[in-house]
């Protein structure tokens, strides 16, 4: 059978032949620590549950609108109000199937054939996959950690073409979790505004920020950057409710509109008890989001300490979200690898702890942990590792 030449465009994910041997070593009865998770190791709060539930009894397990239902569109608007103070109609939202689903909506409505879209890297996974599929070209403006992971005016500008259709921002980032300012985010508002390059803001961790840092959304800091963008969301992360497949974006209303339109011919409503779980993340309590965050927050302080004690470890320490991403290129010199992705295979195999090779995100000297597990876990992760490197450069 011919594929088609989109499906063979993909590049591979780079977390499959780690994910594969962790599986056959688990099979085995290895004990192995798997530091790759994307997702809050917290279950979802019970109010949330009940509001599902509630709804299924009730009969509310049918079609809704393609783009969400009224009352969940709403929520979403009022949440905007209270936490960036943006103004929106039901007609500047859709609901999708996850976060990932709504990108994926939103470059197929965007990006002719050899469109640009700017991915700064390090980058989320299926930024450039989802970019190629739509017949764009993703353009990797590089940042490392000597510019701690921010995209500069500067780079933004070398990067910007007559095909330039969007800019990428995700603040906080996977999987670096930094964020940008808001003095760092008007100065490439204002590039973008000049090159009329759309801003793809993807917060999906807005929630979980960290120390004195507070987040900012891009589309909060003028009028005419709200119109120059769309705020990617969710409930995924801040709720963990990752498996209940709700996210959600906010721009123009001819965009969500077509946007809408594809959806309803690919994967019609978002599940509607999901719907109904989504509408009491958002209409409860929010003091779980705010335990969760706080223990994120011990984890991080907690693990990013005993990390850089590692030789050759170097990390800037994150701001936001739940991963670390040290740079592990002279470890794995010290330790005898020529590459970066050898040593995360090795420290699989040998020490028994999984995590997420850098080159999958555009930066091969780096690694990402993930800490969305228990303290316990975490400390015998490090102490792992550590081992493994100091053996190792031993002999």
């Amino acid at each position: 059978m011919e594929l088609a030449d989109r499906i063979k465009s993909l590049t591979p994910s780079a977390t499959l032949a780690i994910t594969a041997l962790a599986n056959e070593l688990k099979a085995k009865g290895v004990d192995v620590i798997g530091l790759g998770a994307g997702e809050p190791d917290f279950n979802t709060p019970e109010y949330i549950i009940e509001a599902a539930y509630q709804a299924m009894i009730g009969g509310k397990t049918k079609y809704t609108p393609s783009g969400g239902l009224g009352e969940l569109k709403q929520a979403i608007i009022d949440k905007f109000k209270v936490d960036q103070q943006l103004e929106y109609n039901p007609a500047e939202i859709i609901v999708g199937n996850g976060a990932k689903h709504v990108l994926y909506l939103l470059f197929q409505a965007i990006l002719n054939d050899g469109d640009e879209v700017i991915i700064p890297t390090p980058y989320w996974v299926s930024y450039p996959e989802q970019v190629k599929l739509a017949g764009g070209i993703p353009i990797f403006a590089e940042t490392d950690e000597n510019s701690h992971f921010k995209l500069s005016p500067q780079k933004l500008r070398e990067h910007i073409t007559s095909r330039t259709k969007a800019l990428i921002i995700n603040s906080p980032s996977n999987p670096t979790g930094i964020t940008y300012t808001a003095e760092e985010l008007m100065e490439l508002g204002k590039i973008c505004l000049e090159h009329h390059v759309l801003i793809v803001s993807d917060e999906i961790y807005e929630k979980l920020i960290y120390g004195n840092n507070q987040h900012v959304s891009i589309a909060q800091l003028s009028n005419e950057l709200k119109n120059q963008s769309v705020i990617i969301n969710g409930v995924s992360k801040s709720h963990a409710m990752t498996g209940w497949r709700i996210g959600y974006a906010a721009g123009n209303k001819e965009l969500i509109k077509q946007m809408t339109s594809l959806a309803s011919h690919s994967t019609s409503n978002p599940a509607t008890p999901s719907q109904y779980a989504a509408i009491a993340a958002y209409r409860g309590s929010q003091e779980p989001v705010e335990k969760m965050r706080k223990q994120f927050e011990h984890r991080l302080n907690m693990f990013y300490e005993k990390l850089v004690e590692i030789p050759g470890f170097s990390c800037v320490k994150p701001e936001g979200a739940f991963y670390l991403f040290p740079n592990v290129k002279e470890t794995a010199k010290l330790t005898g690898y020529s590459t970066v992705d050898d040593f995360a295979k090795a420290l699989l195999s040998e020490a028994h702890v999984a995590v997420v090779p850098g080159s999958g995100f555009g930066s091969p000297d780096n690694i990402r942990l993930s800490y969305a597990t228990s303290e316990n876990l975490l400390l015998e992760a490090v102490t792992r590792i550590k081992n493994f490197v100091e053996n190792k450069m031993v002999k």
